[in-house]
């Protein structure tokens, strides 16, 4: 344990972390460097930094990667659609290779010989860093606590802190809080009443969304711009794409949209309940496939259909950094090159309408032949008898065996 020099701790500010530095410079004896990533969790970061200040942090980062976040992470997620188990869109999942890669940049920079991380040993936190480390570092070493302490409730963690004068904000009288991860695409929570999958979610407990009963009774317009796939305009005006997803978590929020109550399968085997707050996540995942669904073949929309279910279960198991979602990733991207276009959508009570799509440039909607008009000879409809017959060629073979027999 003496041998670790120096290690890059992604650190919160909360109890877990504040619990873990402490515990790193006494079990390990090594200089610990913070790190604290702004991906839009909301809340003051100046209380982390003086927390480590306070505890003679003398290397600490906080760094604002809301913007690189949004670009190099979560609009690649939605260019493929990707949501995992059918409902999930991966709010957590995909924050945690950016985080990885973030921390081994700050190893290789303060020439630390370690990293560390306060994810449970229960969860799937722990395999995403702990795969984005080796796959950006492969000799890094990994100190993950959870593993090696006896700290292994929240009562220990708070003795602890309260022992070496760690401050944290003590177990409130309602109980303890929930267990929340937020970032610009989502928030999440656990524990409480959650772990009774059979038990209604407090009201009190949503932060980002109105329910949809108290939503406003009149519905709100927006349109979105795409190119390549990504969205780079909302109602005419040009955003970042951080901003473009902090607009839509307040519009989306605003009407109740994005509430999602999930039992999920995790990768280490066990299932587990939680709920997600996605508001921006869940406009843009319906506009995207509106503007998709005049822009892409059919052929190409199935492939990526067909292939989004792995696609997910890479980002959730924590392979982002794999060659082969690299390998999907660069199918993906080639086919947004011709998604361009508008999607105009109508927000109302938790609900996302498309009511308009449109594509000047690269629009395969043909209204000629699509008509149920006189199409003027743009499709024979006598074309679908053989069409139909050589189709059928196969079952009309078995079905005449069947009779035979």
């Amino acid at each position: 344990m003496n041998k670790v020099k120096k290690v890059v701790l992604a650190y919160s500010g909360g109890l877990d972390t504040s619990v873990i530095l402490k515990w790193l410079q006494d079990t390990y004896q090594c200089e610990v460097v913070t790190f604290t990533a702004d991906i839009g969790q909301g809340g003051e970061l100046a209380p982390a930094r003086a927390k480590a200040k306070k505890m003679g942090v003398k290397e600490i980062f906080i760094d604002d990667l809301r913007e690189e976040f949004v670009r190099d992470f979560v609009f690649p997620m939605f260019r493929a659609n990707a949501i995992y188990e059918g409902e999930y869109l991966l709010g957590t999942s995909i924050a945690r290779p950016l985080i990885a890669k973030r921390q081994i940049e700050i190893a290789k920079q303060t020439r630390a010989d370690a990293v560390s991380h306060g994810a449970t040993g229960k969860g799937n936190d722990q395999v995403r860093f702990e795969l984005g480390y080796y796959a950006l570092e492969p000799n890094i070493r990994v100190i993950a606590p959870w593993r090696e302490w006896n700290l292994t409730s929240r009562g220990k963690l708070l003795k602890y802190a309260q022992k070496h004068g760690i401050p944290v904000e003590m177990k409130k009288k309602s109980g303890s809080p929930y267990s929340m991860d937020a970032n610009l695409l989502h928030i999440s929570y656990e524990g409480r009443i959650l772990e009774d999958p059979s038990r209604e979610p407090e009201e009190s407990m949503w932060r980002w969304t109105v329910a949809p009963e108290q939503a406003p009774d009149r519905a709100e317009y927006l349109e979105l711009e795409y190119q390549r796939g990504n969205i780079v305009a909302l109602n005419g005006r040009k955003l970042t794409p951080a901003k473009v997803l902090e607009t839509l978590n307040t519009l989306g929020g605003k009407h109740g949209i994005g509430r999602l109550d999930l039992v999920e399968n995790r990768y280490v085997g066990m299932k587990s309940r939680g709920c997600y707050e996605t508001p921006g996540g869940t406009i843009m995942l319906k506009a995207h496939r509106a503007v998709e669904s005049i822009t892409l073949d059919r052929e190409v929309a199935h492939l990526k259909d067909d292939l989004m279910p792995r696609y997910a279960a890479l980002i959730y198991n924590g392979y982002w950094w794999s060659p082969e979602r690299t390998l999907l990733q660069t199918m993906i991207d080639a086919s947004q090159a011709g998604v361009n276009g508008w999607v105009r959508l109508k927000l109302y009570k938790g609900n996302v309408i498309v009511v308009g799509r449109d594509s000047r440039r690269d629009s395969l909607f043909d209204t000629a032949i699509a008509t149920f008009e006189d199409d003027k000879g743009a499709y024979d409809q006598m074309d679908a008898a053989g069409f139909i017959r050589l189709n059928a060629l196969r079952m009309r073979i078995a079905a005449n065996l069947k009779k035979k027999r």
